[in-house]
């Protein structure tokens, strides 16, 4: 039996809404693991030992990629202003322009970026592996629960270690525009940090500040629900991973965009 005209004409209206749906019944259960996690995170006993082996993971061990991406990221940063300022005899200025680069947007997304990169995927296949060998099933028969133990600490050291790379990354970039202005190319020491000095003020420090914050809380959020969320055997652990990583990726720029816009 064949169907009437109006119902082959109102399929892709009908796909359109089933598509719409889903997506809608997506992001309303990646709210709610926020949320879950958040409530987890705010609710004692706190898990010290676990949030201090987060630290670690997160942190510590992403110290080196960061401190090796903030020296070059400062130093093509000074090389490429030096030679776009030295057009307009206005190279007193390279400090300002690399402080504020790296402050304001490169510090915290390149930061992100990285520890993305490192410990978010790290963190993602982590609790999928768990999820597809049932110890996160074993946890929830045991009346323990796994946001507390396992998203709750993420979450807090995500906040705490991301400003921290995100500072570490700030001071080596504009150390790293030093060495290219300063030693290299023969720009005044005084006239670098001076220049900066004026330029640079406390708003600008936070607003990086609050992005690597912001930024912590959306990576370890994704890396985690994904984990959760992971499908059966390898496969879906390295699809979750990937997942992670791009989704985490696009985010932090997205959200980078709306945050500078309305911090200006």
């Amino acid at each position: 039996m064949t169907e009437p005209p109006l119902a082959l004409a109102l399929r892709p209206l009908d796909a359109l809404g089933r598509s719409a749906l889903s997506i809608v019944d997506a992001l309303g259960r990646f709210g709610t693991f926020l949320i879950q996690a958040l409530a987890a995170t705010l609710t004692p006993p706190f898990k010290i030992r676990a949030f201090v082996d987060r630290i670690n993971f997160i942190g510590y061990r992403s110290l080196l990629i960061i401190l090796l991406t903030g020296a070059f990221t400062g130093m093509v940063l000074g090389l490429q202003i030096y030679i776009t300022l030295s057009r307009f005899g206005s190279e007193a200025f390279l400090g300002p322009a690399v402080a504020l680069s790296i402050i304001r947007e490169l510090g915290p997304v390149l930061a992100a970026l990285m520890v993305t990169g490192r410990a978010g995927s790290a963190l993602t296949a982590e609790i999928g592996i768990m999820r597809i060998t049932e110890q996160i099933d074993a946890l929830t028969v045991m009346a323990l629960n796994p946001m507390r133990y396992l998203v709750a600490p993420s979450i807090l050291a995500g906040v705490v270690t991301f400003p921290l790379m995100t500072a570490l990354f700030d001071v080596i970039g504009i150390f790293g525009g030093y060495l290219v202005g300063v030693e290299l190319l023969g720009l005044s020491q005084g006239t670098y940090f001076g220049e900066m000095k004026t330029f640079v003020d406390l708003d600008d420090i936070m607003l990086g500040f609050w992005k690597s914050i912001s930024f912590g809380i959306i990576v370890t959020w994704v890396c985690t629900y994904k984990g959760f969320h992971v499908g059966h055997g390898a496969e879906g652990v390295a699809r979750a991973t990937t997942q992670a990583v791009v989704m985490s990726s696009v985010l932090i720029l997205v959200w980078d965009y709306f945050f500078g816009s309305v911090w200006r």
